[in-house]
């Protein structure tokens, strides 16, 4: 017999609710009720709430289930897009079956993730690539092309995501042909839209999301359709998200690939004008002088007005944009011959644009100029100072529901950090409890008497002498998480060789098979950065200890945090107080809730840094962690795995 489909939240997360029918053991959780009653009732006011959902509320279930009843058409944003295809495969059709509600659901990506028939063809026929194993990848892609229904790469699983051929057979902003493309009717991004516009619940992530709002903020048509409810999950990572999409960026990568294709369109379309061919040939031998003018920075982020005086970088640009000007004036005759050479055209003027923008003598107000360097490439970045009132003002001019939502987004039970980036002032702000009980489930160990870590260029080696005993006792079991891939590196020398349990490094491998030999070793050791930080779901035994090496604090010298700093110090407060700490809070917490993913796990979390200790902003950070009972002794530690669960308490 069918379920009869569910009309209030009670009937899908109370008692005798339809999960606690689905699923054995199930046990109500009051911070999910907290959480969906709050977002039912912003629905039916079409208000803005910003909630914190304490590790373990189920917050997925928590925003979906309110947005179902709700029969509204939603966008549902997070922070990846393993998330969006987690949400959109599993979570949402679990529920959605559940309670008897099925929406017209669509999954939206950027164009990126999107097979581009134009592009694949272009590169079939020019048939010029850089390794061999390239043309086994694309005619693998070539077979699959005439198969797949949506497009969606991430499906073609025997070319890897990361494979230099995906970029030649997908399509950028930049050089998407739009309504001239020959094969328009065959694209995917174009019947992607078309479903999300149909759809009454629109799948997306956040880099789309804040692309659309930049895109209607120029004044072109949106990507995404209008919706009633904006549900924004992982919204930690929101601030710094729209501060890249709401600026601007050249790169040396970008004048690559315009070269590389105006000569493949120049070859189809104009093949007489070898005078275009020799511009590109002087622009492009303007790239490696900048690169080279570039290497004796001292760091890889750089304020662009700190180079102002420097003469052979400013030389190096300069010519750059000369020459980007020059081919410009070639490309705008070449434009009428064809589709292809108009979108190169119309994509040099946009960098010849951005290029002078940059090396303007003076930035404009509100904005931070800076240079990005990597060993053979360079970005110029121009970033908004204050991201956060293109988000109030799309906030404030259309009436309708956001919902902002994330396991850390206050410091303590202090929400102004992120209200404060995005400008959500008259937001409504809650937390609701994690079901775990950290007390009976977790021991917070803090050993004494370890070095400052800022002095003592052997701290690395140090903790992981204080860490051996707990690993032996945990039988392995742990994550040892860092702040710096330089103290990774320092830790993986040191215990390559010497430990009795399997070891896994961040680098060594793609980070979702890291994780799957992890789980299933039983027994292993893995050290990470900060993409292990946030992200991580590994329950039961097989994680049993998580290793802090240090706070989280932001590296001093990025440009934007510099400018902000400034700015927030001008305002006369501290810029630590007002950023520095709140985001090291943040931070940690994300590291924190890897240890406890269930309420049967168990497990000790290890915090290195002395200065918790020590300090009055340690104290701040260690209340604002779960309450975990705390300890300074070893003993304690080995005590918690070897005596019965039933017996810490």
């Amino acid at each position: 017999m069918s379920q009869s489909p569910a009309t209030h939240l009670e009937a899908i997360f109370g008692a005798d609710g339809a999960l606690a029918a689905a699923f054995d053991g199930y046990q109500p959780r009051p911070g999910q009720m907290q959480m969906a009653r709050t977002i039912r009732a912003a629905i039916n006011d079409q208000r803005t709430v910003v909630i914190e959902a304490g590790t373990g509320v189920g917050k997925t279930f928590g925003y979906l289930a309110p947005v179902l009843l709700s029969g509204k058409k939603a966008i549902l944003s997070t922070g990846t897009k393993h998330l969006q295809d987690q949400l959109f495969n599993r979570d949402l059709p679990t529920l959605a079956r559940l309670i008897g509600h099925q929406p017209r659901a669509a999954l939206l990506k950027g164009r990126a993730n999107y097979l581009c028939p134009y592009r694949l063809e272009s590169t079939l026929s020019e048939g010029r690539l850089k390794a061999p194993d390239w043309v086994g990848a694309l005619h693998t892609i070539k077979h699959w092309a005439s198969r797949t229904h949506d497009g969606d790469i991430t499906r073609l699983t025997e070319v890897p995501e990361d494979h230099g051929i995906w970029p030649l057979v997908t399509s950028t902003n930049d050089n998407c042909l739009g309504k001239d493309c020959p094969k328009l009717d065959g694209c995917f991004v174009a019947k992607a839209r078309e479903a999300a516009h149909e759809a009454t619940l629109v799948v997306i992530n956040h880099h789309l999301l804040c692309a659309d709002i930049a895109i209607r903020q120029n004044g072109f048509a949106e990507l995404l359709p209008e919706a009633d409810i904006l549900i924004l999950d992982e919204a930690h990572q929101l601030p710094d998200i729209a501060s890249q999409f709401f600026g601007s960026a050249i790169s040396s990568g970008q004048l690559h690939d315009l070269l590389r294709d105006t000569q493949r369109e120049q070859q189809a379309e104009a093949i007489d004008m070898t005078d275009l061919l020799v511009a590109g040939t002087a622009l492009e031998a303007a790239l490696p002088p900048c690169q080279t003018a570039l290497t004796k920075l001292r760091a890889d982020r750089v304020a662009w007005e700190e180079l102002a005086e420097d003469s052979a970088i400013q030389s190096a640009f300069n010519t750059l944009r000369d020459r980007l000007a020059a081919y410009c004036s070639l490309l705008e005759q070449a434009a009428e011959r064809g589709p292809g050479l108009k979108n190169c055209h119309e994509r040099a003027v946009g960098l010849r644009q951005l290029l002078d923008s940059q090396l303007r003598p003076e930035a404009e107000a509100g904005q931070v100029r800076w240079l990005e360097r990597r060993e053979k490439s360079f970005t110029l970045h121009t970033t908004p100072m204050d991201a956060g009132k293109t988000f109030s003002d799309i906030i404030e001019n259309t009436p309708r529901t956001w919902v902002f939502t994330s396991a850390t987004l206050a410091a303590g039970s202090d929400f102004s950090h992120f209200t404060r980036r995005l400008n959500l002032n008259l937001a409504l702000c809650e937390q609701t409890p994690s079901p775990f009980d950290y007390p009976r489930q977790a021991l917070m160990y803090l050993p004494r008497d370890l070095p400052d870590p800022k002095t003592d260029p052997e701290f690395t080696l140090k903790i992981l002498r204080r860490i051996f005993p707990v690993l032996k006792a945990s039988q392995g079991r742990a994550f040892l998480l860092f702040t710096t891939h330089r103290e990774l590196k320092k830790a993986a020398e040191i215990l390559r060789g010497k430990l009795p349990f399997p070891l896994f490094i961040q680098g060594e491998g793609a980070k979702a098979e890291l994780l799957e030999r992890f789980r299933h070793s039983g027994n292993g050791v893995l050290l990470g950065t900060q993409s292990f930080w946030e992200g991580v779901d590994v329950r039961g035994d097989a994680l049993s200890v998580v290793m802090i090496d240090r706070i989280p604090f932001a590296p001093p010298d990025d440009p934007v945090r510099r400018a902000r700093e400034a700015e927030i110090k001008a305002a006369g407060h501290s810029p630590f107080a007002a950023m520095s700490l709140p985001e090291a809070i943040i931070t940690f917490k994300q590291g924190v809730g890897r240890l406890i993913r269930d309420v049967t796990d168990r497990g000790v979390l290890v915090l290195c840094d002395p200065r918790l200790q020590s300090t009055g902003y340690g104290a701040q950070i260690l209340n604002a962690l779960p309450p975990m009972r705390r300890t300074t002794e070893e003993s304690d530690v080995i005590e918690f795995f070897t005596a019965p669960a039933s017996n810490t308490d």
